[in-house]
């Protein structure tokens, strides 16, 4: 809740910003898509950049990787490096058994979100673009993730994919008991105690739905928080002094970047692993 609190008054403070000069707190339209007569699909600098980046990403990743050999090259290193990392990173979180069906997906959002947080630091990034009315300066590219629509877009997809495993792996009683069911030993607890913590935990299981439903608020404005207020970062100490102050802060970024792919991959993996992974308590039982 402090984080979805602390991030809609970001996002205040940035229009605000916004009005004095700085980064656009929202996309800008660049043109539209007819699809029938009377409406029409908005295309946006940062869906351009996100189309660009991914597309680029895509034919790398398939040339690198392209011709597996015994001996890998430097690209098929990198690839292996990449799945080596991500898949130790999980397993711990989610477990051996899930590693596999959701590596696909955790990779992914690392791969993903790490590129485009750097894809702000790339030349002619917010430089090429044309001035409207108002005298603001409406650039052709974007970073993805600087749009809260990207990223929540992402965070829609992680809990949809959340749902997913859960119900596919832990099964959707098992789900509705951790949620709600009775956590206390009845041998060690009792009787009376027992009955009584029923409501209890219930009421707790509802405020676990409500800490579940706002994963989208968290995961979106923080990736859109940090990423945003980068770029704001950026503008704002190449406008003091355009050729030195900036560079500590694209090294910043570069940090920055890597460490908000880690989180939010991270986080949606806890998230799997919260109801998914038991291996470890089995291991206790057996």
């Amino acid at each position: 809740m402090k984080r979805w609190i602390l991030g809609v008054l970001a996002c205040f403070a940035a229009a605000q910003a916004w009005a004095g000069g700085a980064v656009s707190p929202y996309a800008y339209e660049l043109t539209r898509i007819p699809v029938t007569e009377g409406f029409s699909i908005p295309i946006t600098n940062s869906m351009v950049m996100m189309w660009g980046v991914s597309l680029v990403l895509i034919v790398v990743i398939r040339l690198m990787a392209r011709k597996a050999a015994l001996v890998p090259g430097r690209g098929q290193s990198v690839v292996e490096m990449i799945i080596e990392g991500v898949s130790g990173l999980i397993e711990p979180i989610v477990g051996k058994r899930l590693v596999r069906p959701t590596f696909w997906l955790l990779s992914g959002f690392f791969v993903v979100i790490l590129i485009h947080n750097w894809s702000s630091l790339l030349p002619g990034v917010g430089t090429f673009g044309t001035m409207d009315e108002d005298g603001h300066f409406r650039y052709w590219m974007r970073p993805a993730n600087a749009d809260l629509n990207t990223t929540l877009a992402l965070a829609a997809i992680a809990q949809v994919a959340w749902f997913y495993y859960v119900i596919r792996y832990a099964g959707f009683g098992f789900l509705l008991k951790d949620l709600f069911g009775n956590k206390a030993d009845k041998k060690e607890v009792p009787r009376l105690i027992y009955i009584f913590l029923f409501p209890i935990f219930f009421f707790v299981g509802m405020i676990e739905m409500v800490s579940i439903a706002f994963r989208l608020v968290s995961l979106s404005f923080r990736l859109f928080g940090n990423v945003f207020g980068g770029e704001n970062l950026i503008v704002n100490m190449m406008d003091m002094m355009p050729w030195v102050l900036p560079v500590p802060f694209y090294l910043l970024e570069l940090l920055i970047g890597v460490i908000q792919a880690t989180v939010f991959t991270l986080l949606v993996s806890v998230y799997i692993g919260l109801i998914c992974n038991h291996e470890s308590e089995e291991g206790h039982a057996h």
